[in-house]
């Protein structure tokens, strides 16, 4: 596994984010923590210092890209930075997403992601590279819902499939600038954001053993990330299908109802 001496993740405060950064505690390493939920941080914060981090908590919106450039410069050197924060919804009743939660989950799970990724690029290019020649590593949390347009939550397979599609785009040209870039595709994770979802969830897994599989990815230097791989696979060809027989199949499934997540 590789070794990271300071770390930056977006939406610590639960779920995925927050059993990555306590993956990630150690003594020597720091920890950068964001999220919205100031009593759920400073909780992910106590437990990270537990296992001997360094931990500099900071309440923040991702979708504010002034604060979060000014966080990510602050930090300092950056080993690595996961960009976890991200929101769902669902229709739910069969009806359209409304207009506000359209904007807002694009707004966290698209514009979110590149006001932590972007800035991190800034600061890794002007870094030394350790032995591998690496001057950092960039990880982003989408989603195998990017595989596919689901009736039921469009805007976050939308929002997903883009971040997806952007850092394994971009990681091609920035790897050459000695930046690791990995796009990490999760099937259904056990989060405040799934115990929403009105249906059965094949391969849930808990957020620990995620998180690990993400870690060993990262050090691996992938650019995708895919699991569970059968879902990951399952999803590609449904997505292959003509869109209104994956329309109807996919639509019979019960959404979910308002907005959750890590942001």
């Amino acid at each position: 596994m590789v070794a990271y001496g300071c770390v930056l993740i977006t939406g610590a405060s639960s779920g995925l984010g927050r059993a990555l950064a306590l993956a990630l505690a150690a003594p020597g390493v720091v920890l950068h923590l964001s999220g919205r939920d100031g009593d759920r941080l400073r909780a992910t914060a106590r437990d990270c210092a537990a296992r001997g981090a360094a931990v500099r908590e900071q309440v923040l919106d991702v979708r504010d890209a002034a604060a979060m450039a000014s966080w990510v410069a602050a930090a300092g050197r950056l080993d690595l930075v996961v960009a976890n924060a991200g929101i769902s919804a669902g229709t739910g009743d069969g009806r359209a997403e409304t207009p506000a939660q359209t904007r807002a989950i694009f707004a966290a799970n698209l514009d979110g992601v590149l006001n932590t990724v972007l800035p991190a690029l800034a600061v890794m290019r002007t870094q030394a590279p350790d032995g591998q020649g690496v001057r950092g590593r960039i990880a982003v949390v989408a989603s195998i819902a990017g595989f596919i347009a689901s009736p039921g939550a469009p805007a976050y397979c939308a929002s997903k499939a883009a971040v997806d599609a952007w850092t394994v785009a971009t990681a091609a040209g920035v790897r050459r600038e000695g930046v690791v870039m990995t796009s990490i595709c999760p099937g259904f994770v056990r989060t405040a954001m799934t115990a929403r979802n009105r249906f059965p969830m094949p391969g849930l897994m808990d957020a620990e053993p995620a998180a690990g599989i993400i870690l060993r990815g990262i050090a691996a230097g992938r650019r995708r990330v895919v699991f569970p791989w059968w879902m990951g696979l399952a999803a590609r060809l449904a997505g292959l299908l003509p869109p209104r027989l994956s329309g109807a199949l996919l639509g019979r499934a019960p959404g979910k109802a308002g907005l959750s997540g890590s942001a």
